[in-house]
């Protein structure tokens, strides 16, 4: 019987499964660099270090700490009884237009919360029009209605565009979870009131954390609406010390301590989604025990209500706000720079999703392909970058740009990456590859290990198997991915506000600072341009909720 020659052993897969992991180690650390940078100055203070922050600890320190958690504790409240008063309204209770109303309540998410404000600015103010046809109509005189700009009006802005984090993640935990136990409560005699508060509430209460935690995040991260109001937080503290008394140190210490707050809520919103994932088996939709509770007469209105205002305050009434100075001043509007703004706004856009989405297609690969302690680690790093605010990503980032300047003056590292495109795309893949990260691993998710077991044993190994199994199933979470980041880069305002060359303005930045002269029929365009692009995702997501999954549509 003739012997088989021994399988010759390929010498490449090491290799290259070794260059990998480098590869995908170093950028990750790079993507981590900012975080990383405040991390070694909190290690690093000197005596100015401590005589700057013991300034800042007796004159506004306080007011920045005192003015933040307010915010944050009446956002928390708000967006936790808004989102979680919705949720209920379209999962527990069935009425005329409820399927309707569950696409309407995500309108919101559509328009950024800076536009928002200057919406509610312009109507609302002494000036504006509401108050000057009150003045007429009643013949008083002086101010009839509280001061927007203040930390009030901000609330109210976070609270009607972030309560859309605690409405999705509160309806899915009741769609998915609650309608067995629903309907157990019901049979053993339980009131409606009763239900609702030891069983529906409860059994929501980590998605509501998780959503609450979230929006709070949004709100440390916010610098458009806080520099506006002119409401003192830790953001506009920073760069107000940054950019206004350029002192380097100052905004780096109030960078730590806003990190350490997001750090704070990161664990909140992580622990929550943990305690989200107990073993509960998803209702079948026609199922008898999953029928939501009809409601007639007066209860429809009072449904009706629950979900309408909160649309009509974060989306219609934000647009109708903003379509009244773009029509008064139409002939003024500036058309011939408008295009510019658009073109740079596209390109940081569609260049920073294809980069993020192609960096999220390699991590997310590496984690199937490569698993390990390592690998995990990359992947939760990377992960963390929406987190952290826009404000924190642009001091993390300079500080070793100027560390390196400074111990190679002929390299000219400052001029790179502060006058051209790279600083600004390197800050939009530390705060947005993460948000690619999530929809790739989900579609990666949907893909059973198995078929890649089953590719190999026919052949297909490799850049192969990717290619020719992956990638077709992957596409939609690829382009859902590339979408995500588009928007969020075209909607980013306070690392480009900073970062962007000098010749290069976009739509965010133009429109604030266009509203920030009082200039709001101008600002009207780029902030309504916005908003059309940011409904693009919301449709999406809509579509996505109606067909039960994120790659229906």
């Amino acid at each position: 019987m003739p012997s088989v020659p021994p399988r010759r052993r390929s010498h490449g897969v090491a290799p290259s499964r070794a260059l990998a992991r480098i590869g995908l180690t170093l950028f990750s650390l790079w993507l981590a660099l900012p975080v990383l940078a405040l991390l070694l100055a909190a290690l690093t203070w000197d005596a100015g270090s401590t005589a700057v922050l013991r300034e800042m600890a007796v004159t506004v320190l306080p007011d920045y700490v005192r003015t933040t958690l307010w915010v944050c504790a009446v956002v928390a409240v708000a967006v936790g009884v808004v989102g979680s008063a919705t949720a209920v309204a379209v999962t527990v209770f069935d009425f005329p237009g409820r399927r309707t109303a569950e696409w309407l309540l995500l309108l919101p998410l559509a328009v950024p919360a800076y536009v928002v404000a200057y919406a509610y600015t312009d109507f609302l103010q002494y000036s504006g029009p509401l108050q000057t046809a009150l003045r007429e109509w009643t013949g008083w005189q002086g101010r009839l209605l509280p001061e927007i700009r203040s930390p009030w009006g901000a609330a109210w802005v976070f609270t009607f565009t972030l309560y859309p984090y605690v409405y999705l993640l509160a309806r899915t935990a009741l769609t998915e979870r609650a309608p067995q136990l629903l309907e157990a409560a019901r049979l053993l005699g339980a009131p409606l009131g009763r239900r609702l508060r030891e069983v529906a509430l409860p059994m929501a209460r980590p998605a509501i954390a998780a959503g609450v935690a979230l929006a709070l995040m949004e709100t440390l991260a916010d610098f458009g609406v806080v520099s506006y109001f002119g409401v003192q937080t830790f953001t506009a503290g920073i760069y107000k010390a940054w950019l206004v008394m350029d002192d380097r140190t100052a905004a780096a210490q109030l960078a730590i301590m806003l990190l350490a707050w997001v750090a704070l809520l990161l664990w909140v919103e992580q622990r929550a989604q943990r305690r989200m994932r107990f073993a509960t088996q998803r209702v079948a939709r026609g199922s008898a025990e999953a029928q939501p509770v009809r409601l007639r007469g007066g209860q429809v209105v009072a449904a009706w209500l629950v979900c309408a205002l909160p649309v009509m305050f974060g989306f219609v009434l934000p647009v109708l706000f903003m379509l009244r100075p773009l029509w008064h001043g139409w002939d003024e509007l500036p058309w011939h720079a408008f295009g510019g703004w658009a073109r740079n706004s596209l390109v940081l856009a569609a260049s920073s999703a294809a980069l993020a989405t192609a960096a999220a297609l390699a991590l997310a690969h590496a984690a199937r392909r490569l698993p390990g302690a390592l690998t995990r680690m990359q992947v939760r790093i990377v992960g963390l970058g929406y987190a952290v605010p826009g404000a924190v990503v642009v001091v993390g980032l300079l500080l070793p740009v100027g560390w390196a300047q400074a111990r190679w003056p002929d390299s000219h590292v400052a001029y790179w990456v502060t006058t051209t495109v790279l600083g600004i795309v390197w800050a939009y893949l530390v705060r947005f590859t993460s948000v690619a990260l999530q929809s790739v691993q989900s579609g990666y998710s949907r893909i059973p290990r198995s078929w890649d077991d089953a590719a190999t044993t026919l052949g297909v190994a490799g850049a192969a198997l990717w290619w020719r199994v992956h990638w077709p199933l992957l596409r939609r979470s690829v382009l859902a991915a590339a979408l995500l980041v588009f928007v969020d880069v075209m909607k980013e305002l306070p690392a480009t506000l900073v970062l962007r060359p000098f010749d290069m303005d976009t739509l965010a930045v133009v429109a604030h600072q266009l509203a920030r002269d009082e200039r709001l029929g101008e600002a009207a365009l780029p902030a309504l341009t916005l908003v059309a692009v940011g409904l693009v995702p919301v449709i999406w997501l809509s579509c996505a909720m109606r067909r039960g999954e994120a790659s229906a549509c």
